[in-house]
């Protein structure tokens, strides 16, 4: 069994990982690179078998539904067969009706939790993992005697951690760790040491001081952050308000564990951007449903003081036209980075104009170094080879038994 990865060696974002056996392949994940621009075209890999059928082609495994680890699917001849987790299939195709960027894939078939796929000469298992996208896997593929474990995305300080704690207690025989270094460099950011229990903490002092609302600005597809906001909100003796989209997605997933319409102490705001899509659609039902849960711009102003919001930055206008946001506070929950982009620049400029002040609240969704210590120590591979990571060459700083690969680099497992 050998390896090739197309993008990811030297970048955050953008995977893509080619696997042979023989004339046999398959892929882990066809994502779309995060440094491109939006609706700039990205062309697939060069790998046979994607563009055009071909026989050898087993097919290609998406570990979560983060558009950097599938935002290329789209592309696939529809002869090539796709895998992605169950419910993150459906929170995709949920969220497909509100965002043009979320598109879910034909799939042939979809993964479990420690449940093998074969495919051709090749044993494929899911591991269920800690990560701020929902059903986000790892992968074990075992052929020709040999195994490859690719972390995916994967971090052990979210809400699931107790996966990741499995994961250590359970490790796979593993030749090669394909692992994930988002947070690995020279001078850690202290925000990364930080747990999703921890922006809980944060949020609950914002909203405890807050006479206003406050908004919490974030991904209606991180749903890990949902739960950490209603938790948040609950304990401030607060109701919080989401975004349709949010409603829709938490819906999708069909856990009753998430925050979702029918939950005490959660109502539904359906912001223009959203309501426009509905009328040009005519899907009236989708405001039908949460009508007895539904709260209106002025309603927000008005009862501000015992309200939270959860939803996405284009609400922000809207919500301070409507004096929604006099004495409240907005909290920037994604990363940072972000508000450094045209989009968040905006974000900056329109707060500060409305003196309605920005606080940031947020944890990684990839692991601390620390914890990806342990994870080295729990599966003792022969051989550790970095991805997603713009630090490669640092590895070695805090791990043993670590080769780099270039893009486009066959390598044996």
């Amino acid at each position: 069994m050998k390896a090739k990865i197309h993008r990811g060696a030297h970048e955050i974002g953008g995977n893509c990982i080619e696997v042979a056996s023989g004339s046999s392949r398959i892929v882990l994940d066809l994502g779309r690179p995060l440094s491109a621009r939006w609706g700039e075209p990205i062309p697939l890999p060069d790998i046979a078998g994607l563009a055009s059928p071909d026989a050898a082609m087993h097919g290609v495994i998406i570990s979560h539904s983060h558009l950097d680890h599938y935002g290329l699917a789209d592309q696939l001849h529809h002869d090539v067969p796709v895998y992605l987790g169950a419910e993150a299939a459906r929170v995709l195709e949920a969220a497909t009706f509100f965002s043009p960027l979320a598109r879910r894939p034909r799939l042939a078939g979809t993964l479990h939790d420690g449940v093998p796929l074969r495919l051709g000469p090749f044993t494929v298992t899911p591991h269920l993992t800690d990560h701020s996208a929902f059903d986000a896997y790892s992968l074990l593929v075992e052929a020709d005697g040999r195994s490859l474990f690719y972390t995916g995305d994967i971090r052990g300080h979210g809400r699931k951690s107790r996966l990741f704690d499995r994961l250590l207690a359970h490790t796979p025989k593993t030749d090669v760790l394909l692992m994930e270094g988002t947070n690995v460099r020279s001078e850690p950011r202290a925000a990364e040491r930080l747990t999703e229990q921890d922006v809980e903490e944060a949020l609950l002092s914002t909203l405890q001081s807050t006479p206003g609302l406050v908004a919490i600005l974030s991904s209606a597809q991180n749903l890990d952050r949902l739960v950490t906001a209603f938790r948040a909100s609950r304990r401030s003796g607060r109701t919080l308000v989401v975004d349709l989209y949010t409603a829709t997605v938490a819906r999708a997933t069909g856990r009753t564990s998430i925050p979702q319409p029918g939950f005490d102490g959660l109502a539904v705001y359906v912001p223009q951007r959203q309501l426009h899509r509905i009328i040009e659609t005519e899907e009236f039902q989708r405001v039908s449903e949460i009508a007895d849960i539904r709260l209106f711009a002025e309603d927000l102003a008005a009862q501000r003081g015992s309200l939270a919001y959860f939803g996405t930055s284009s609400t922000a206008t809207e919500l301070i036209e409507a004096g929604a946001l006099h004495d409240g506070a907005v909290v920037w929950s994604l990363w940072e980075g972000y508000l450094n982009q045209p989009t968040g620049k905006r974000l900056r400029d329109l707060l500060a104009k409305a003196e309605v002040p920005l606080l940031h609240h947020h944890t990684s969704g990839h692991a601390h170094v620390e914890d990806l210590a342990r994870l080295v120590d729990a599966f003792a591979p022969a051989r550790i080879v970095s991805i997603h990571s713009e630090a490669a060459d640092q590895f070695t700083e805090y791990f043993p038994r670590v080769e780099s690969h270039a893009d486009g680099e066959w390598w044996g497992v």
